[in-house]
C-alpha cells in the first residue's frame, strides 16, 4: 500500500491485534477502521475520544492543506480536527476505510486520553511503540 502522504510504500507491522500500516520515510501511520479503537483498549485507555464514524458525520473542517487519497480506496479523505488543545488535523476515508495520521499525531492524541487506571498514558505510548517497532526487528 502507498502513504497518502508521500507516495512510498508502506510497512506493516502488527503488535497486539492491531495492523499498523507505517510509513518508514514521512513515519505516517494509516489506521485501517476498528485498529484506533484496538490501540486504545490495548493501551488500556478510556475510549478513543472519536471514532471514523463520528468524523464522517461532523462537518469538515476547511484547511489550505492539500487533500490526500484513501491508499485503499483511492478516494479524496476528508480533514477533521480531533482531539483537546492542541488540535490535530486527520484525514478519513469517505467511504470509510480509515484513519491517516501524519508523523506524531497519534501520540498526541493518545497523550490527551485519560488512562483507565493511574498509569501514564503517554508512557504507555512509548512502551506499547517502543514494543511494536522492536518486534518489527525480531
Amino acid at each position: 500500500m502507498k502513504c497518502p502522504a508521500c507516495k512510498s510504500l508502506m510497512i506493516v507491522i502488527e503488535h497486539e491485534r492491531i495492523e499498523l500500516d507505517y510509513c518508514p520515510k514521512c513515519a505516517g501511520v494509516w489506521f485501517d477502521a476498528g485498529e484506533l479503537e484496538l490501540l486504545f483498549d490495548a493501551m488500556q485507555l478510556e475510549k478513543a475520544p472519536f471514532s471514523l464514524n463520528s468524523i464522517l458525520t461532523s462537518p469538515e473542517t476547511k484547511t489550505d492543506e492539500k487533500k490526500r487519497r484513501c491508499p485503499i480506496c483511492g478516494r479524496k479523505m476528508k480533514k477533521s480536527t480531533v482531539g483537546k488543545e492542541p488540535e490535530v488535523l486527520i484525514d478519513a476515508c469517505s467511504r470509510g476505510d480509515g484513519l491517516w495520521f501524519d508523523k506524531g499525531e497519534v501520540g498526541q492524541l493518545v497523550s490527551q486520553a485519560p488512562a483507565s487506571s493511574k498509569a501514564d498514558s503517554q508512557g504507555r505510548v512509548l512502551t506499547f511503540l517502543g514494543e511494536v517497532f522492536q518486534s518489527r526487528k525480531a
